[in-house]
């Protein structure tokens, strides 16, 4: 017999408490890994170590536009290059053999020199800072309310050391951007429970700010969430805002489920499952 799926028909009259037991019910469904396929987080989960966790993460996360078939086609590719630990690999390697090893990957507006440019780009924030997160670190105020300040600072210092502007990979709040490949590969980084793998600690839940895609921005907007017509960075605050008005500790606590809208019937193949990357 098919399960049916938790409703969130919300609107904006519809209470805090009200929004928050629906996003509950629908979290107690579908926070669980075995609904995580078809999406490129489970791509980290082949990692133990934290150093590989990280650069599975921008690599996945960077490339997370498009049909998520494509994506995960492309993003194991990418990641098969770097071997059983893709942090071992970059620290031994030279960007010349960073360049050799990226050659004929294409994801949509990817080519081969922008990913080779991200992984050298990775490998000397490995050689400055011990780690991505050591990078991210950096730029991160503890009395931030969010991270943007961070992720602007991490943009800044990646394009520098990989000499590019990594214009389809790593987008920045300071183009205005609401980049929600960077906030996705934060949440991966930042949270920790069954389906987030969460190695990072620099910072916490609260300050993250929702990927916002165009399957959320549509959700937003029908759960009053905001009013702006544009999936822009303005947006995305609204939005995180709007979620930390009922999950303050972790705003983002709902994000994984509510794109699991699609599921009725548990199957990981089902075609309902809405395309969200």
């Amino acid at each position: 017999m098919q399960r049916e799926s938790p409703s969130l028909k919300a609107t904006s009259k519809s209470s805090r408490a009200d929004l928050r037991n629906r996003l509950e019910e629908l979290y107690r469904a579908y926070h669980k890994r075995c609904y995580v396929h078809p999406d490129p987080l489970e791509l980290l989960y082949g990692y133990a170590n934290p150093a590989d966790q990280e650069i599975a993460g921008i690599v996945c996360s960077s490339l997370a536009y498009g049909r998520v078939a494509q994506i995960l086609s492309s993003a194991s590719r990418a990641l098969a290059a770097l071997g059983d630990s893709p942090a071992a690999y970059l620290r031994g390697a030279t960007p010349a053999h960073i360049r050799i090893a990226c050659r004929g990957f294409v994801h949509r507006f990817t080519r081969e020199a922008e990913l080779a440019e991200l992984l050298v780009g990775v490998k000397r924030a490995l050689h400055a800072h011990g780690s991505l997160e050591g990078l991210f670190a950096q730029g991160l105020q503890p009395s931030a309310r969010t991270l943007i300040g961070a992720q602007s600072a991490f943009v800044r210092t990646m394009r520098s050391f990989a000499g590019s502007r990594l214009p389809s990979l790593l987008p920045s709040p300071e183009d205005g951007s609401a980049c929600k490949r960077l906030n996705l590969f934060l949440r991966w980084m930042v949270r920790h429970d069954e389906v987030d793998p969460g190695p990072w600690r620099c910072a916490k839940p609260a300050q993250l700010i929702v990927p916002l895609d165009t399957h959320l921005f549509r959700l937003a907007r029908a759960l009053g969430l905001t009013d702006r017509r544009q999936p822009n960075l303005k947006t995305a605050l609204d939005v995180t805002a709007g979620f930390t008005a009922v999950s303050p500790e972790d705003p983002l606590r709902y994000d994984f489920c509510l794109t699991r809208l699609g599921i009725r019937d548990g199957r990981t193949d089902n075609p309902e499952i809405p395309s969200v990357y």
